[in-house]
């Protein structure tokens, strides 16, 4: 596959205009004292189905012939993504499928079967969902849509990027870091590629839950290397094994870097969310507060946006955050 460019984001933000929320920038004076920045905070939560992945899937959609429309789509998600597949095929008449892991977190279940999607379920530790939703499209005659590896998804994924860019300008700011909730690495890719030709000066942060830093492993290899699979399952939303071979080749030279947050610090950032934010983030989605809040990313005297990627927590986990 080609790889994505900053043109493309651009073309992706007017392709999807009206058909997702343009969420607005958020600040509170808190979270800048906290800090010693000034914190730029893009809450994806607000997004229908509750995360960023309704941009990514749209334009995807979107760009599909009427010919494969025919044939329906196909995805593996462990949640936000089925659930976004389902709704942009909502949109378009299309049918759609989507494999899940047996232990997706039900709300994300049950929210993706309310877009109308057909769901299956497979075993996380044991399935190739690769090559499980090849097998079912061959079957079926649809067509994968993956959740980061495509260039369609990556760009409809940069599009929050170039809202916050816009929105910080108007504010009379310019965004010096910009820190972004990583798993496969396509939000990152599309924000840096929006970034790329929007504000250059911008430095891309990924941060990645312990334990399931693939991005950062890679970065410092220079080669995509892959989780052991056995870390915490909590950031449920971020659990690839690897980067995708499109999304790294995006993130290699343009990623200023990627750290790592804790358990004990992603809670911390959804109890900081709701408390003062009044967001309900899930934990994939909390991890750049997380790093913001940690000191992991340099944010004193500086401009800094951070991503919020989801909210579609499960019930338990996110009373469990709050008592933490």
């Amino acid at each position: 596959m080609r790889l994505p460019t900053h043109d493309d984001v651009r073309a992706a933000a007017a392709r999807i205009s009206g058909k997702i929320i343009r969420t607005p920038m958020l600040r509170h004076r808190l979270l800048d004292e906290m800090t010693g920045g000034t914190i730029l905070v893009m809450p994806e939560p607000l997004q229908r189905t509750g995360s960023f992945k309704l941009r990514g899937a749209t334009n995807a959609a979107l760009r599909m012939t009427e010919a494969a429309r025919a044939g329906g789509v196909v995805t593996h998600s462990s949640g936000n993504h089925g659930q976004a597949v389902a709704c942009a095929a909502a949109m378009l008449g299309m049918r759609a499928l989507v494999a899940m892991p047996k232990d997706a977190p039900a709300i994300k279940v049950e929210s993706t079967r309310r877009w109308g999607a057909e769901l299956t379920f497979f075993d996380r530790s044991t399935t190739d969902r690769e090559k499980l939703a090849e097998q079912l499209a061959a079957e079926r005659g649809g067509t994968v849509l993956p959740p980061f590896d495509h260039p369609d998804v990556i760009a409809g994924q940069g599009t929050l990027a170039l809202e916050l860019i816009e929105d910080a300008a108007a504010a009379g700011l310019s965004l010096e870091a910009l820190a972004v909730c990583t798993g496969g690495g396509g939000l990152i890719a599309g924000c840096a590629l929006a970034a790329e030709g929007a504000s250059p000066l911008t430095k891309i942060w990924a941060v990645e839950p312990e334990g399931w830093d693939d991005t950062r492993l890679s970065l410092e290899a220079g080669k995509r290397v892959a989780n052991d699979g056995q870390g915490p399952t909590l950031c449920d939303a971020l659990l690839s094994m690897r980067p995708g071979a499109l999304t790294f080749a995006v993130n290699q030279p343009r990623l200023a870097g990627a750290v790592v947050v804790t358990r004990a610090e992603v809670f911390r950032a959804m109890r900081f969310a709701f408390e003062h934010l009044k967001i309900v983030a899930e934990p994939g989605g909390a991890v750049a507060l997380a790093a913001v809040l940690a000191g992991k990313v340099q944010v004193r005297d500086r401009t800094v946006g951070l991503v919020i990627s989801g909210g579609n927590v499960d019930p338990a986990v996110f009373a469990e955050a709050l008592a933490a």
